[in-house]
C-alpha cells in the first residue's frame, strides 16, 4: 500500500559552525518518513525559525506530496507580510516537503524536479581569500599578499577551475583587509568608493591572477558595496582585466541596466530577491547577464518558474550557496534540471567539524560537482553532531556589536 506522507511534526534546530549557526527544518510524516531543507538566518535574516514555528502547524494533517498546495495555503496565510523572513520561511518549508515526496517515492529529488539534463555541475571556489582571512576559524589563514598568493594556486591545483573573490585593501606592509560598507565593514552609509580601494582591487586581482595562471576564471563579488557611481568607478577600473564576470546587488533594475551597458564584463545580480515578480524587472529591463538565485530562500519548486522566466529572456541563471552542505545538494539537485544554468556556487574551505554535521558530502571532479542518485536530496543532517555542537547565542546580524554613539 502506497505511503500518504502525512505531515505529524514540524521541527527547527539548528548548531553552530563556528562564526555562525547552521539551520535546518526537519518534516515527519505518520509513515515515519522524514524530509529535510537547510535555511539561514546570518544573511541579514534574523527570525526565520520562529516563522516557520508560527506557521507550521497549518501543515500538521496534510500530505507532503501537495507541496505546492500547502505553500499557497500558507503564501495565503502570511500575505500581508510577504517576503524577507516570511519568504524564506515558505521556502524552507517548500524544500523540506520535496525531500519527503522524493523520500516518500524512493527517488532522487531531480526526478520530481522534471529530469536531469546534466550528470554534473561546473562549479567555482567560492569567498576565495575572505573565509581564510577569518584567521580564527579557518586553516591555513590568510593576512598578507603571500596568502592570497598560495589560495590562487591552490583553486587549480585541487583541480577547480573558477574562483571568486571580494574587495581588499593592502597596507604598506602588504597585509590584507576586507572592504564590504554594504554589509558595516567599515560603517560608511554613503558606500563611497575611492581612489585607494580602486587601486588596491585592481592589485588584488592582478595578484590573483598571476598566481592562479591564464586558465583558471575569475570571479569579481562587488556586492552592495556601491552606489551606481561606485560600481561604474570599479567597472572602468578593471575593464581591462580578464573576468568571468562581476556581480553587483542593487534593487533598482534600471539603475543595473545601465551599469551592464557600460560593463566590458559579464554582469550578475539578484541573488537576495523572493520570488518571480521581484526577478521580472531585472528580466524586462536586460539588467543581468546572468541572475543568481537563492534556492533555499526561494523554495527550489519556485526557483524552476524564475529559471523559466529567465530562459524566455534569454539570461542564465546561477545558484546563491554559500551555506552547508544539504544547500548545496539541494542547489545540485536544481542545477542539474535546468537548461540555463550557467555555473554554481560552493564554498571549499570548512570549518574543522563541517563533516560531521551531514550523512553525505559533495562528490567534486574536475572543477565539477557529482550530482547524487540518493534518495531525496542525498544527504541529511546528523542529529547527534548537531547536539555536539550547540548553536551559538552571540551570532547573526541582530548580536553583532553595536556601533559606538555619535556624539550629540
Amino acid at each position: 500500500m502506497p505511503k500518504n506522507a502525512i505531515v505529524s511534526e514540524v521541527k527547527t534546530l539548528s548548531c553552530s559552525n563556528s562564526w555562525r549557526n547552521y539551520h535546518f527544518l526537519k518534516v515527519t510524516t505518520e509513515d515515519g518518513i522524514v524530509g529535510w531543507s537547510e535555511f539561514d538566518e546570518n544573511f541579514g535574516s534574523p527570525g526565520v525559525a520562529n516563522v516557520i514555528n508560527q506557521i507550521g502547524h497549518r501543515m500538521i494533517g496534510q500530505s507532503a506530496m501537495h507541496h505546492e498546495h500547502l505553500r499557497e495555503d500558507l503564501r495565503n496565510a502570511t500575505r500581508p507580510g510577504s517576503g524577507g523572513v516570511v519568504g524564506q520561511a515558505l521556502g524552507a518549508i517548500e524544500n523540506a516537503l520535496l525531500d519527503v515526496k522524493a523520500r516518500t517515492l524512493d527517488v532522487p529529488c531531480h526526478v520530481l524536479l522534471g529530469g536531469k539534463v546534466r550528470d554534473k555541475i561546473r562549479v567555482y571556489w567560492s569567498h576565495c581569500v575572505s573565509y581564510r582571512a577569518r584567521t580564527e576559524h579557518y586553516t591555513p589563514g590568510i593576512v598578507d599578499v603571500a596568502g592570497v598568493q598560495q589560495i590562487a594556486h591552490e583553486v587549480g591545483e585541487k583541480g577547480f577551475t573558477a574562483l571568486k573573490t571580494n574587495v581588499f585593501h593592502y597596507d604598506e606592509e602588504d597585509r590584507i583587509s576586507g572592504w564590504s560598507p554594504g554589509f558595516g565593514r567599515p560603517h560608511d552609509p554613503a558606500r563611497n568608493v575611492e581612489r585607494k580601494t580602486l587601486k588596491d582591487l585592481r592589485r588584488h586581482l592582478e595578484i590573483m591572477r598571476e598566481a592562479a595562471g591564464p586558465d583558471i576564471d575569475i570571479l569579481l563579488d562587488l556586492n552592495f558595496n556601491g552606489r551606481t557611481e561606485g560600481y561604474l568607478k570599479f567597472l572602468r577600473e578593471i575593464e581591462d582585466l580578464d573576468l568571468f564576470w562581476v556581480e553587483i546587488d542593487t534593487l533598482d533594475p534600471k539603475a543595473l541596466a545601465y551599469i551592464r551597458s557600460h560593463s566590458r564584463h559579464p554582469i550578475s545580480s539578484c541573488e537576495t530577491l523572493i520570488g518571480l515578480q521581484q526577478f521580472l524587472p531585472f528580466f524586462r529591463e536586460q539588467a543581468v547577464d546572468v541572475a543568481i538565485i537563492d534556492t533555499p530562500w526561494n523554495g527550489v519548486w519556485q526557483s524552476l518558474k524564475i529559471a523559466a522566466a529567465a530562459e524566455a529572456y534569454e539570461v542564465n541563471v546561477a545558484c546563491h550557496n554559500f551555506y552547508g552542505h544539504l544547500c548545496t545538494m539541494m542547489n545540485a539537485h536544481f542545477s542539474a534540471v535546468v537548461p540555463n544554468m550557467r555555473i554554481m556556487e560552493t564554498d571549499i574551505d570548512r570549518i574543522a567539524w563541517d563533516a560531521e554535521l551531514f550523512t553525505h558530502l559533495p562528490e567534486y571532479k574536475d572543477g565539477y560537482l557529482i550530482l547524487s542518485d540518493r534518495p531525496g536530496w542525498g544527504t541529511e543532517p546528523n542529529e547527534v553532531a548537531l547536539r555536539a555542537y550547540p548553536p551559538l547565542e552571540t551570532v547573526g546580524p541582530a548580536r553583532k556589536t553595536p556601533l559606538p554613539r555619535l556624539s550629540i
